[in-house]
């Protein structure tokens, strides 16, 4: 009997960069009844504010969610009604500056230069460099016809794995690439999950929708967690019912 049930957020949980749906905020409380629930992402905890924290309803029960901003290199929990960090894993200057200077290379490099862009291609998490390829503030549309197979990404990772070998450099959401420490990814968070949660990870499952080799969810999977492949948010509705059911 599985006792949290862990989520990617973009494609899985809400469309890329959208609040959650009434209807999903509904069926994780419904979740959250009878299971812990994270939930783990690239974007940062304002993006996790916005989507997920103030979009449940009242009878959530907010004490057993987990929220993994930045690939699980931070983790917020709820205790007294507000939202609180346990820990947050930076980088400094000199790391940062390498990497957006890779970032301009690698793209000048693979010669991927779009028509259009919306708002700042790069952001600083704290923890982690992002990069949109669009911009931050692409439209769904634009977003979701612009790298639907991650062909397009797949090149500009392979060019920046060679110019920062030191890092974890993973495609997530619809356009972007997350870089973070080495070893840092979606497994490296679901561990430190457990380690305060004091769930194990055997008693954890994960649903994402890139869980496929170089998708970011696809390291839940080689840490050997059970794994549900989604095809959107709606896939996952239904998949978050029959776990309700099962458990109750």
């Amino acid at each position: 009997m599985k006792r949290l049930v862990a989520f990617d957020l973009d494609g899985t949980l809400a469309e890329s960069k959208q609040p959650l749906k009434e209807d999903m905020g509904e069926a994780l409380a419904d979740l959250l009844d009878v299971a812990d629930v994270a939930v783990i992402s690239g974007g940062d905890w304002p993006q996790f504010d916005k989507q997920v924290a103030s979009r449940l309803p009242a009878r959530a029960n907010r004490a057993r969610l987990w929220l993994q901003p930045t690939t699980g290199t931070k983790l917020y929990v709820n205790r007294d009604g507000s939202w609180t960090p346990v820990y947050a894993e930076l980088f400094d200057d000199a790391q940062k500056a390498k990497i957006l200077k890779a970032f301009d290379e690698a793209l000048v490099a693979t010669g991927f230069v779009p028509e259009q862009t919306w708002g700042e291609r790069i952001e600083d998490r704290g923890s982690q460099i992002t990069f949109s390829a669009l911009g931050q503030q692409a439209p769904l549309d634009a977003k979701e016809h612009w790298d639907p197979d991650f062909a397009k990404r797949r090149i500009i990772q392979a060019d920046l794995r060679k110019r920062l070998p030191d890092l974890s450099i993973n495609m997530g959401g619809a356009t972007s690439i997350d870089i973070t420490r080495q070893g840092v990814d979606k497994a490296y968070g679901l561990k430190k999950l457990r380690d305060n949660s004091g769930i194990a990870l055997d008693d954890m499952m994960f649903i994402g929708d890139a869980i496929f080799p170089g998708g970011n969810d696809y390291p839940a999977k080689e840490l050997g967690l059970d794994t549900v492949r989604v095809r959107d948010p709606q896939e996952t509705l239904a998949v978050i019912a029959g776990i309700v059911a099962c458990l109750k």
